[in-house]
């Protein structure tokens, strides 16, 4: 079983650190203007793994922010993902190319799943993370701004047949809320795929990041409540280390 990681989120907008509230575009937060800087605070902090998400290139379907991410991979010595916008196989070897060890797809997983099996016979099951978003139990593509009929369990079981090992599972309406994370939905992914699980969406303390490695998620990703003080990055990693707690 691979170690449980704590994963810290940069999502970028216009080259810049930004949070969103339920993947809404209109209800952003901006962070901080060097995005390379925070991801070495992080890093110093005591984080295994850098999250990167382009939200610009979410919503024009191409990567758009990817000398940003180059700098990010340049400032830190530990790996880095990042998703948003990857939709061929050629702007994964793009995003690979920039510096990037694991390139995250989504919406094209949902609408052309042949490319992410190409993916994972070109570059290898280990640099490709699958994102499944859901909300109510459906996934959503487009950045978040278009629903469809797959289910999150069956776009797991897709992508598993497809050669993936590891996806980023996301309830979208605990997303940026503090509200606390989808136990339940993390639970029914966690016997699908085990420990390739990794949660996030509403993640606002130690406790919850406790209660997800007692379900048995290989790895949480959390945004806002780094930001905003809720959960200290040092605490939690360190955290993680010591008994899982119970379900709250």
């Amino acid at each position: 079983m691979r170690v449980m990681e704590v994963i810290p989120a940069i999502d970028l907008i216009d080259g810049r650190c930004v949070r969103l509230y339920q993947g809404d575009y209109s209800l952003q937060t901006t962070y901080d203007d060097d995005p390379a800087s925070v991801a070495k605070r992080w890093e110093n902090l005591g984080a295994r793994r850098i999250h990167v998400v382009d939200l610009d290139g979410a919503r024009a379907g191409q990567p758009q922010n990817l000398d940003v991410i180059n700098a990010i991979a340049d400032a830190v010595s530990v790996p880095v993902q990042m998703g948003g916008g990857v939709r061929t196989v050629e702007s994964v070897r793009e995003v690979l190319d920039s510096g990037v060890d694991r390139v995250m797809l989504g919406t094209v997983a949902v609408r052309d799943p042949d490319v992410v099996t190409s993916a994972c016979e070109r570059f290898g099951s280990d640099a490709v993370l699958v994102a499944v978003d859901s909300r109510d139990g459906n996934v959503e593509v487009s950045g978040w701004t278009a629903g469809g009929e797959t289910t999150a369990t069956d776009l797991l079981r897709l992508m598993m047949d497809a050669g993936v090992r590891t996806f980023l599972c996301t309830d979208i309406s605990r997303d940026g809320t503090l509200t606390g994370p989808n136990y339940e939905l993390m639970r029914s992914l966690v016997a699908i795929a085990g420990d390739g699980v990794i949660a996030a969406g509403g993640i606002a303390s130690i406790a919850h990041i406790r209660n997800l490695s007692y379900i048995g998620v290989g790895g949480v990703v959390i945004g806002r409540a780094l930001y905003t003080g809720n959960i200290d990055l040092a605490e939690a990693v360190n955290a993680i280390g010591g008994t899982a707690g119970h379900i709250c």
